[in-house]
């Protein structure tokens, strides 16, 4: 069980392409894990990402390299998820540790992505099983 999740009320968010008529069942699925690893689903937030938002050829690509999700659509979430006292925001989508570290101070909460949630088939954690510490971090504990 991931610790972070045990008890925790959880926001689950995604950036989804407008041709991907799946996003339901993926967010629905994700809400399973994050129950097995002990959390709530207490809301969802979905942003997609159509043509009219830069052709179909971006359709798959993050609006930022800093939030994945659109600057106005974080800044909602995020106000959401102050205003319901989510403990954790899980993210359908990977995340680079940058995006991770902006939104967990956006959204003034630890988030992770779908793959932390994974565990390998021996029963171990893999390498997403863990929250990840951003590099500054890291670095600053290596002194």
């Amino acid at each position: 069980m991931n610790a972070a999740l045990a008890g925790a009320e959880v926001a689950l968010v995604g950036l989804f392409s407008a041709k991907d008529k799946e996003f339901e069942s993926k967010l629905n699925l994700l809400a399973s894990v994050v129950e097995v690893h002990g959390g709530q689903v207490v809301s969802r937030h979905v942003q997609r990402r159509g043509v009219s938002s830069g052709g179909a050829d971006k359709m798959g690509d993050a609006f930022s390299r800093r939030t994945l999700l659109s600057p106005g659509r974080a800044r909602e979430i995020a106000e959401a998820c102050r205003q319901r006292g989510v403990g954790v925001a899980v993210f359908a989508n990977p995340l680079t540790d940058h995006q991770r570290a902006v939104l967990t101070d956006m959204f003034g909460c630890p988030v992770l992505c779908g793959e932390d949630l994974r565990q390998v088939r021996d029963g171990r954690p893999s390498r997403h099983g863990r929250l990840r510490t951003p590099r500054r971090a890291r670095a600053q504990g290596r002194q």
